[in-house]
């Protein structure tokens, strides 16, 4: 699926949507090691960008992003609306985050 086929609205401009295909989702589960928090620890003293963190939660997203991507190809779809995140703390230092959306088919609208 072409990524630039996925978006936070509920329609893509240049296609129609043929057929909703239902509701989609990636998920991941995460948790700091020992020494990540060791270091992010440090770069709080620091302050600014706690470029350790910013990076486990970037990955996080990209790995449901991803299982998204994936649930909706195998529902047949070529496209996904209503794209949203969102996460919670399972448990200290673990987190969930939750990527969904739903799943169309779509197809280039007439000129």
């Amino acid at each position: 699926m072409d990524h630039q086929l996925t978006t936070t609205g509920f329609e893509l401009p240049g296609y129609r949507i043929v057929r909703s295909l239902g509701v989609v989702r990636g998920i991941t589960v995460r948790s700091r090691s020992v020494i990540g928090n060791a270091l992010a620890g440090l770069q709080t003293i620091f302050g600014g960008n706690i470029t350790i963190l910013r990076d486990l939660c970037e990955k996080a997203r990209e790995d449901a992003f991803e299982q998204l991507i994936n649930h909706a190809e195998m529902q047949g779809a070529n496209a996904i609306i209503g794209v949203r995140y969102e996460s919670n703390d399972v448990m200290d230092g673990v987190t969930e985050v939750l990527c969904y959306g739903t799943a169309v088919i779509i197809e280039q609208a007439a000129a």
